[in-house]
């Protein structure tokens, strides 16, 4: 199976191969102007293998390469920004179970593929990609790149490294044994903190369910009460997301890494700041927001749609329900490293736990349903839920979401796989369900 999206490309074998692999690195070499392309890769067993495919494809076709090799997304982004490199692959499939893999690419600023680029590469890959090579280029290795974007997150303008590092705090650290396993750590040592490590192996065996969702963390939350930790934190197996344990066991939720981050952002500038988010993401962020006299602008699902906006709007600070925090100072990619230095910086600025911090921000609570596409014409369910729910605000920018003043349901075609989402937001998680229940019982 190979699922293509504005998230690049995922698959399973026997259809994503070696082969395949080299076709879409010698497509993205044809877009991509003169110049070095970064490679990145997070643990799985079979990214050792593609991420060498991928380095002789480029050679072979003329292009010099800078391999890092085990990275987080986030890592290799940063630094193709911050070189003269033209571009970036990373061989990644993110949540996916371990027997998946993937390609992510990067553009020359240090972002994802755009839409259009996207069918420009997927039409080459389905064509005949024709390479006029004079000379081999050349395969250099780089092992200080998260040195580098740990230095970079370290000295962010707002961030008080000296008063953090007098907090000494102590983090229990869960990499899912994925592709932040050495910089998430890395990166809380540098500020000073205690680590305790959990799954944070570079085997890509994945010890839980690889997405950081509240369930999964169990491992995690019974090791922060065990220690008597301040913060736990989770990443995804490419380490672009973060998920948080409070210290008293509880998982704050994907949805509130952001919030939690922007909380902490928004009292230190002390000054107005348009943040940018997603559709499907909690309702608390324009809450805190209006607390601050700040505003939020929302975008289609998917990274470089928040990115796209971010820049569009002058944003400095946005991201997605997912854990995933975008910091237009560190670069413009969603950064676990840069969400966990963020909300340390907010625990610096009280003295009380962070579940006093987060008891205190806007609660809402959401429900993220999915339905199979197999045999549901999406549209069928779209004109539908507009019968159901005439009376709300509709928004059609990214599938079909109707809103209301403390609450919204979400409804939209997955990118990355074969599945309708169906997300509901509400006071209550029971007023969040009743949304998803209307739908479900009208499919």
């Amino acid at each position: 199976m190979i699922i293509r999206s504005i998230s690049g490309v995922r698959g399973t074998s026997p259809e994503f191969t070696s082969e395949s692999v080299a076709y879409y690195a010698q497509a993205f070499h044809t877009l991509q102007p003169k110049g070095v392309i970064m490679l990145g890769r997070d643990t799985r067993p079979s990214g050792e293998r593609f991420i060498e495919d991928i380095a002789q494809a480029l050679i072979s076709s003329g292009r010099d390469v800078i391999n890092l090799n085990i990275v987080p997304t986030p890592t290799v982004q940063f630094m193709v920004e911050n070189t003269d490199a033209v571009g970036g692959i990373i061989v990644t499939a993110s949540h996916n179970p371990t027997e998946w893999n993937g390609l992510k690419f990067v553009r020359e600023d240090g972002t994802f593929l755009l839409p259009d680029e996207c069918e420009k590469l997927f039409t080459l890959v389905d064509g005949d990609i024709s390479v006029d090579v004079q000379e081999q280029g050349l395969h250099f290795p780089d092992v200080n790149a998260i040195q580098k974007h740990v230095i970079k997150v370290a000295n962010l303008s707002f961030i008080k490294q000296n008063k953090i590092r007098k907090r000494n705090f102590k983090v229990v650290v869960d990499a899912v044994n994925g592709a932040a396993f050495e910089a998430l750590p890395y990166m809380l040592e540098s500020l000073g903190c205690e680590v305790i490590k959990i799954h944070c192996e570079d085997n890509g065996n994945f010890a839980r369910p690889p997405e950081p969702l509240p369930e999964n963390l169990t491992d995690l939350c019974a090791a922060v009460i065990q220690h008597n930790a301040d913060v736990g934190f989770a990443s995804d197996p490419d380490g672009d997301r973060l998920a948080v344990i409070l210290e008293d066991g509880r998982p704050a939720g994907d949805e509130y890494t952001l919030v939690m981050a922007a909380d902490g952002y928004l009292q230190t500038v002390n000054k107005s700041e348009v943040i940018v988010t997603n559709l499907s993401s909690t309702l608390a962020l324009e809450k805190l927001a209006e607390q601050y006299g700040s505003t939020v602008k929302r975008s289609a699902v998917g990274e470089i749609n928040v990115v796209q906006k971010m820049i569009k709007s002058g944003s400095n600070l946005g991201g997605e329900g997912n854990g995933g925090v975008i910091l237009k100072e560190a670069h413009l990619g969603r950064d676990s490293l840069v969400a966990a230095t963020m909300i340390l910086h907010r625990m610096e600025m009280t003295n009380k736990p962070i579940s006093n911090i987060y008891d205190n921000l806007p609660q809402f609570s959401i429900v993220k349903d999915r339905v199979e596409l197999d045999g549901i014409d999406k549209n069928v369910v779209f004109n539908k839920a507009r019968s159901i729910f005439s009376h709300a605000n509709i928004n059609e920018v990214d599938g079909v979401k109707f809103t209301w003043t403390d609450r919204w349901i979400h409804l939209r075609s997955s990118n990355t796989e074969p599945i309708m989402r169906i997300y509901a937001e509400g006071p209550t998680k029971a007023d969040a369900q009743k949304l998803v229940d209307l739908i479900r019982s009208n499919l």
